[in-house]
């Protein structure tokens, strides 16, 4: 994608053409058609008017007043259920977890199973990584070498998942038997009993409760339990409670082997979990979901093994991660993109891009295609702060300014690639720094082992109250944004 060839006074014209061309209806067709009635009722005459007016029979009145009622009443019955957030809750992890760049440094240096250019290596992309001092790793991640148990695993899941879904419940006030479904996420870890079981026993849910758990989908997992979520709640009784939970467990993807492309997960992942509450009654929601948009490329063989999880040659398990990956996720985000731009953008948007791709087609197969401006359909981005290099690519390919891509930026550097949680912690950190109001729009893009480009969009439909600052921004949402924390001069991750 290019950027589009606009006249040189675009900022002038620009908006006088999306008023005309946004506002067509309003501004052509009605005056238009008001102005032609005008003038057809001025030739007749009052007198004629009359006589026609009394020569219609009741049938077609009762028509010409019922069919449209009728259509439209149809129409709304037809129409899905909407689907709204309730409210949302991201976990920040105990204080022990919190693990330095310099104290992750040192522990990567005496770790007893890399030599010194895979140290260096891991130091390089570290370095390059847009993370912080602040990130989280669980405890067991700290010793040297790492312990990776199914307990630690556990225990590690248990801290976030229970961390978020208590700070859920203390702000939306709901009982834990008024939950009527469960859904949750994670790519690596899934024991049995699963974590929909953990979550009940916990919380003693109702036996009737309707759950599912997802595996394996990688970082997009989030944004596919939302779709879950919704489908099982437009089948359930109006005002249903459905319970999203996200996360990804470290200290079962730890790698600990010499492959340089499997260290990278090393550097990138992080603790992290959000809980979600979504409920089909609009009284004390926030966000209204209006689409979610799915876009998989697993039937390419690049695609499939861009993020794999494998045996090196040394028999050590750890996620491979391709080279290909940050220019695979540039492709599936314009499949992606090309699919939620009809439902989103506004008329002018889409008549330029269809202007330009004609122009393409006809004139010269070199001109650059027309890049839609989103920021006319969102007012805040929400994208999956995989890597710098991630946030980078979509940056260039959207046409993004530094301040659209401020919350991936800065959730990156202070919680690190949280995977599917992630969208949640860009989502707070928007709503820290006070930014949302009533009828902006959201737009959240996940990607995903697969490969997947994953959107959700969001309205707003309630202005934001003036409470205090909760998790997970409460501490430390008046140091950003941080300066220097920018794209990367060489596009790495």
């Amino acid at each position: 994608m290019g950027s589009s060839p606009l006249h040189p006074n675009k900022h002038l014209l620009k908006p006088l053409y999306q008023l005309l061309v946004n506002n067509f209806l309003a501004v052509v067709v009605v005056p238009a058609t008001a102005v032609g009635v005008l003038h057809k009722a001025a030739q007749l005459g009052p007198d004629e008017l009359l006589i026609r007016l009394h020569g219609l029979r009741q049938v077609h009145v009762f028509l010409a007043v019922f069919l449209p009622f009728a259509l439209a009443t149809l129409c709304l019955m037809r129409r899905p259920r909407s689907v709204y957030l309730v409210d949302y809750a991201c976990c920040r992890p105990k204080p022990n977890c919190r693990v330095s760049m310099g104290s992750f440094t040192e522990n990567a240096r005496n770790m007893p199973y890399l030599d010194d250019g895979s140290f260096r290596f891991l130091t390089r992309m570290l370095e390059r990584s847009g993370l912080g001092d602040q990130t989280y790793l669980h405890p067991s991640l700290h010793n040297i070498p790492p312990r990776c148990s199914l307990s630690d695993s556990r225990d590690e899941a248990e801290q976030v998942i229970f961390a978020a879904i208590d700070d859920l419940l203390a702000k939306t006030g709901i009982s834990p038997g008024a939950i009527d479904i469960i859904v949750t996420n994670c790519t690596a870890f899934n024991p049995t009993p699963s974590f929909t079981d953990m979550i009940i026993n916990k919380y003693k849910l109702r036996s009737d409760i309707r759950d599912a758990h997802i595996s394996g989908m990688g970082c997009s997992a989030g944004v596919i339990s939302m779709e879950v979520a919704r489908n099982l709640l437009r089948a359930a009784p109006r005002g249903a409670h459905a319970l999203v939970v996200s996360t990804e467990t470290t200290s079962l993807i730890n790698y600990t082997g010499k492959n340089r492309a499997m260290l990278l997960p090393a550097v990138l992942f992080r603790m992290g979990a959000a809980a979600v509450l979504l409920s089909t009654s609009k009284s004390t929601s926030r966000f209204r979901l209006t689409h979610v948009v799915r876009t998989l490329t697993a039937a390419q063989d690049r695609a499939y093994r861009c993020a794999y999880q494998e045996e090196d040659d040394e028999g050590q398990t750890g996620i491979n991660l391709s080279k290909d990956l940050v220019a695979i996720a540039g492709e599936t985000l314009k499949a992606n993109i090309v699919a939620i731009g009809s439902l989103v953008l506004p008329p002018s948007e889409k008549l330029l891009f269809a202007l330009s791709f004609v122009a393409r087609k006809v004139l010269n197969r070199k001109t650059k295609l027309y890049v839609p401006d989103f920021r006319t359909a969102f007012q805040h981005f929400c994208i999956h702060s995989g890597g710098r290099a991630v946030v980078d690519a979509v940056q260039t390919s959207l046409c993004l300014s530094d301040e659209d891509v401020e919350p991936s930026r800065m959730t990156l550097h202070r919680f690190g690639n949280t995977s599917s949680s992630s969208l949640w912690y860009e989502l707070a950190y928007i709503e820290a720094k006070r930014r949302t109001r009533k009828g902006d729009r959201v737009w959240m893009v996940g990607f995903g082992s697969g490969f997947k480009c994953n959107s959700a969009v969001w309205e707003c439909i309630r202005s934001p109250s003036n409470s205090p600052i909760g998790a997970p921004w409460a501490d430390s949402i008046h140091h950003y944004p941080v300066l220097g924390v920018g794209a990367s001069p060489d596009g790495t991750s």
